[in-house]
């Protein structure tokens, strides 16, 4: 059992306590409060004058599938064969032990989504994983998280390269289309093959993901930029009734009041990044906190390696510097991106019976003169400065 204590608690739950013990035992959180008695046999922790704050959480990265400093052999984030490959899995590429992973953890950064790249219409399955581990399968939470799709430039400028389909908005979203009718078919004669076999379809590894989409277990993700992108993407969900989170969402400060109507939350960023073509053009740190006042739930996102996951408390900060509330911030990289990714049933707050994935700041995270002292992992020590 393993206690720490006397350290400002932000439980992302509601409340912030004081001079506050987090107990810990099997890995999870068994007890939070002020002033708890202890086990005799307690290993205690001290956190007096320091944060401490559930892991924080990047709602999208590419993390392992993009390996840090490599080049050809360590990019294995989009497959551009074919511009819809629903089929491939993120975790298939991960290497857990690519360095990324040691600045996760000594950025605090305990659990994150790693998903393909934007260069097809259709990129693949996005998984969640904790940050810490050497076989990937041992570390995740929910695979899979969601299908990644794209909107915009990226798979225009692939596939016409490639003197292919898409080369245009209109073609992107057709091939979406195409594929979800396809899927829905799919999923028709399934049916039918519960009654009679023999009208029950061959396997299809592309159409089983599309059905998950179909039939809601699974989200769809959609990278969009602008404002035109982002109601496509959310056009083409309505029309087959599927659940949507928009990633990037750089204009959605533009739109704000109609995210809000459409209930569809949002990954903003990467926002440290730069303006490095013409769909960032509007790229602001206002974005999050337009999108929250109009009702929209928000997360953060590095999109590492775009900018390194271990500065996303400073994307927060930032977004808090131009309106962001600040516990709306803090939320932004904790238990909203939790919730978005859905898997806040295990992270993303310190409340008993979640994952004991905890980080003890020097000051609160905001400040820039605060570091990282302590990052626990299902209650084991994974960094300590």
């Amino acid at each position: 059992m393993r206690a720490i204590i006397n350290g400002t608690v932000y439980t992302m739950a509601g409340e912030i306590i004081e001079a506050g013990t987090v107990l810990i035992e099997g890995g999870k959180i068994i007890a939070v409060g002020a002033h708890l008695a202890l086990p005799a046999d307690t290993e205690i922790i001290e956190a007096k004058d320091k944060f401490v704050l559930p892991g924080i959480i990047d709602a999208h990265t590419h993390i392992g599938v993009y390996e840090e400093g490599v080049g050809f052999e360590g990019a294995d984030g989009n497959e551009m064969t074919n511009p819809a490959t629903p089929q491939v899995r993120a975790l298939d590429a991960i290497n857990p032990m690519e360095p990324g992973f040691k600045g996760a953890v000594a950025g605090g950064v305990t659990s994150l989504t790693v998903a393909p790249g934007s260069g097809n219409v259709i990129g693949g399955q996005a998984v969640a994983i904790k940050t810490w581990g050497q076989v990937v399968d041992d570390m995740v939470i929910r695979e899979p998280l969601g299908l990644k799709i794209a909107f915009g430039e990226n798979p225009k400028r692939v596939y016409s390269g490639q003197k292919k389909s898409p080369g245009t908005r209109m073609a992107t979203a057709a091939i979406l289309r195409e594929n979800l009718v396809a899927a829905r078919n799919y999923l028709a004669k399934l049916e039918k093959g519960k009654a009679d076999p023999e009208k029950a379809p061959d396997r299809d590894l592309k159409m089983e993901i599309l059905a998950k989409v179909l039939t809601r277990e699974i989200p769809l993700r959609a990278h969009a930029h602008r404002a035109d992108d982002i109601i496509t993407a959310i056009r083409i969900a309505e029309e087959f009734t599927v659940d949507i989170c928009i990633e990037h969402c750089t204009e959605g400060h533009l739109i704000a009041d109609y995210l809000a109507e459409k209930g569809v939350p949002a990954i903003v960023g990467p926002t440290l990044g730069s303006r490095s073509k013409v769909e960032l053009v509007n790229t602001s740190f206002k974005t999050a906190a337009i999108l929250h006042k109009a009702g929209v739930k928000v997360a953060l996102t590095s999109d590492h390696p775009v900018f390194p996951v271990w500065q996303l408390p400073i994307a927060a900060a930032l977004a808090h510097k131009q309106g962001l509330p600040e516990e709306e911030a803090l939320k932004a990289i904790t238990i909203n991106a939790a919730e978005i990714d859905g898997i806040a049933d295990r992270v993303g707050s310190i409340e008993v019976g979640k994952d004991a994935d905890l980080v003890i700041f020097s000051g609160h995270p905001f400040a820039w003169k605060t570091r990282v002292e302590k990052t626990l992992i299902n209650g084991e020590i994974v960094y300590e400065r």
